[in-house]
């Protein structure tokens, strides 16, 4: 079940990141509509990726995909982009992750 989960965070990821960054490049570096709109697709899937997870509350859900979108984003960027994280940035997006799995994968009472 976790690791199900987790691929759902990084699919997810991949998706909203993915999207936005389609759309700036379609609209800030005049790429054209046609990447404006191949990531309003993916932002609409990121959105059905994310019901998939196995948790129904929506918000725990979605507080923990927002430390996995602050690493993913430095990770894409880094990759996609050239820019390079400082130890500050690794380190925040480790907190995040941390921040992640306590929200997630913490042990729970019924």
């Amino acid at each position: 079940m976790t690791a199900r989960s987790i691929a759902l965070f990084l699919l997810a990821a991949v998706l909203e990141i993915g999207g936005a960054w389609l759309v700036w490049q379609g609209l800030r570096e005049h790429r054209g509509w046609a990447w404006v709109g191949a990531g309003a697709v993916a932002l609409v899937l990121y959105g059905v990726v994310a019901t998939a997870q196995p948790d129904a509350a929506f918000g725990r859900v979605l507080a923990a995909y927002g430390g996995v979108f602050i690493a993913g984003s430095l990770v894409w960027a880094a990759v996609a982009d050239g820019f390079r994280p400082d130890r500050w940035d690794v380190g925040g997006a480790l907190v995040c992750l941390v921040g992640v799995a306590l929200i997630m994968y913490a042990p729970r009472g019924s």
